[in-house]
């Protein structure tokens, strides 16, 4: 295997501020695709001109994070997929160790994913403290993420109800239940900056807040005994009406926006309706 076989996908929305300096950080793989779900055609420009080979496509709809990923899977012509979020920049000597990992493996794996200065991974039904440097997991976070495109694309691939949140876990519980491996690469180093994908204020923070609590009822309903999930949310229903009882006393609307709007994801994820909040500066 080499570097060819490689292609990265970056999803962006409003993500001027930031991709510049993950792409900067991209030294060896030269196979790029970005499905930009902001219809952003001043960046496409900017692209097109400082990074001509880097393949650009703009979406009139925002899709969201797993739909435009698997437009970028589809339209690659190479047998991995190298998935980043935008504020994520490769460490050093990051995509060599990659490279290693998978002729390591040969096709034995579904994900690799590089370690970050945060533990994006865990286990579905159990909490397991590893020292090792290469180790399968049963999930690990969307930032960054090397998939076999074979195997991603025999279970389905990214679940397209799934706005925000949770793709990444639902798509690592479909493939544990096929049997497939998923490893961490701790030789493999990104920075992730966290919540620096895109640049709209508090439009985002009023975004993940919803999609964050519809997501979780939804992976929740899909995967478990709806009694247990109706009684768990329920009782957080019910935390989240003190807290805004609480805030509404300070008079903090910051935070009673904020807890309206959890209140509001969980609530259209129990009833069954689409996941359907966007930000305003959405296009």
């Amino acid at each position: 295997m080499n570097y060819n076989q490689i292609t990265i996908g970056i999803v962006t929305f409003k993500s001027k501020h930031i991709i510049f300096d993950c792409l900067q950080s991209i030294k060896k793989i030269k196979n790029i695709i970005i499905y930009d779900n902001s219809n952003d055609r001043s960046l496409k420009k900017k692209i097109n001109k400082k990074y001509p080979k880097i393949k650009i496509y703009l979406s009139n709809k925002n899709l969201g994070y797993g739909a435009a990923n698997n437009k970028i899977i589809k339209k690659s012509k190479t047998p991995f997929v190298f998935i980043l979020n935008p504020d994520v920049i490769l460490k050093k000597n990051c995509e060599k160790n990659i490279l290693k990992s998978i002729n390591k493996l040969k096709k034995n794996f579904a994900i690799i994913a590089p370690s970050s200065q945060y533990n994006t991974y865990g286990f579905f039904n159990k909490k397991t403290f590893i020292k090792k440097k290469f180790y399968k997991v049963d999930f690990v976070g969307g930032n960054a993420m090397l998939l076999n495109k074979e195997k991603i694309e025999n279970v389905g691939m990214f679940d397209e109800n799934i706005f925000l949140y949770y793709e990444e876990t639902d798509l690592c519980r479909r493939l544990k239940f096929n049997d497939e491996n998923i490893y961490i690469d701790k030789n493999s180093k990104v920075n992730h900056l966290a919540a620096k994908s895109s640049n709209i204020g508090f439009d985002f923070e009023k975004c993940r807040n919803w999609h964050f609590m519809w997501s979780q009822v939804y992976f929740e309903k899909k995967y478990n005994n709806n009694f247990w999930v109706y009684s768990k949310f329920m009782f957080l229903i019910f935390i989240l009406f003190l807290k805004l009882i609480f805030y509404s006393s300070l008079l903090n609307k910051r935070e009673i926006i904020l807890k309206s709007l959890r209140l509001s994801g969980i609530v259209n994820s129990l009833m069954g309706k689409s996941s359907w909040y966007r930000p305003k500066s959405n296009v």
